[in-house]
Formats: structure tokens, C-alpha cells, sequence
């Protein structure tokens, strides 16, 4: 709580985009694992790593809203 984030600032905003941005990142990974795992064979495990993905997808829609609002668009679009 109150550390720098990149470039010496702490910022909210930063934050909320960071956030956005791993999630989204987290989210196209776990697609890629669900795809080895049903090249595999294994349909539990790439259902598990859809679960993931769209948890991830959730999260960045979420801090998408948040950033939208601060900014005043709402978080839509």
C-alpha cells in the first residue's frame, strides 16, 4: 500500500490499466494451456483453463468499468 508503481508514481489509474492488462494477458495464456490440454486429450483440464480465462476476462471488465467511470465514460465501449 503507497509504493511507487513504475516511473515513480502512485496512481489509481495506473493501476486499474495494470490490472486490466494482466488479467487480459492471463486470460490469452490459459487459452493457449486449454488448447495443449484438449490436444492432450484432456477436456477436464482445458475446462479448467477456460474457467480461468473467463475469470481473467471478468476481472479486466471489471477494472475496464472502474477506469471508465473515473475517466467519465461510464466504462463502456
Amino acid at each position: 500500500m503507497g509504493e511507487r508503481q513504475a516511473g515513480g508514481t502512485r496512481d489509481a489509474t495506473y493501476d486499474l490499466i495494470s490490472v486490466a492488462y494482466h488479467a487480459l494477458q492471463g486470460a490469452e495464456t490459459y487459452g493457449l494451456y486449454a488448447v495443449d490440454a484438449e490436444e492432450e486429450g484432456d477436456g477436464e483440464l482445458a475446462g479448467f483453463f477456460r474457467e480461468l480465462a473467463a475469470e481473467d476476462r471478468r476481472r479486466a471488465d471489471r477494472a475496464k468499468e472502474f477506469l471508465g467511470a473515473r475517466l467519465g465514460k461510464g466504462g463502456r465501449g
